[in-house]
């Protein structure tokens, strides 16, 4: 839990979510953003977006979601994330941001736009931590870069 309640709100969506019940996740994000969207922290937005482009069962509604996210953290500070939530650092969300936008676009077959994205995710990936988080982002890279390679 956070000192902010719509961080807090946005968590329990992603966990519904990630628990297996996309259709519920999906709902309670949606009412989040329903109530936020007129002028969302960019914090909000990005937190949201980013979990909302997981509930998408289209790639093209993911990748809208995805480009969301990374458009509202490139206006957030890690002094506005911390505000919004102490573990928050935008710094070490920005490769995850970039492998889901090269994840999106090697899905739709763009290539070109899947490599620039995963070089950006790898340039970025020296601000992930050693833990568990960063371990998984850093994962997710590799195994994009494999996929990406196996199309040359």
């Amino acid at each position: 839990m956070t000192t902010d309640p719509i961080m807090d709100e946005i968590m329990a969506a992603t966990a519904v979510l990630h628990g297996g019940d996309r259709p519920g996740g999906r709902s309670r994000l949606e009412a989040i953003w329903s109530r936020i969207a007129n002028d969302p922290a960019p914090i909000h937005e990005c937190a949201l977006a980013h979990s909302m482009a997981d509930a998408q069962e289209d790639v093209s509604d993911e990748l809208a979601w995805d480009l969301r996210a990374l458009e509202a953290a490139l206006r957030c500070t890690d002094a506005d994330a911390r505000s919004h939530s102490q573990a928050f650092s935008i710094a070490a969300f920005m490769p995850s941001l970039y492998a889901n936008l090269a994840e999106d676009y090697f899905k739709l077959g763009d290539l070109a736009q899947s490599d620039v994205n995963l070089a950006s995710a790898r340039n970025l990936a020296g601000d992930l931590a050693d833990d568990a988080y960063g371990q998984l982002i850093q994962r997710g890279i590799e195994r994009l870069g494999r996929q990406l390679d196996s199309y040359r």
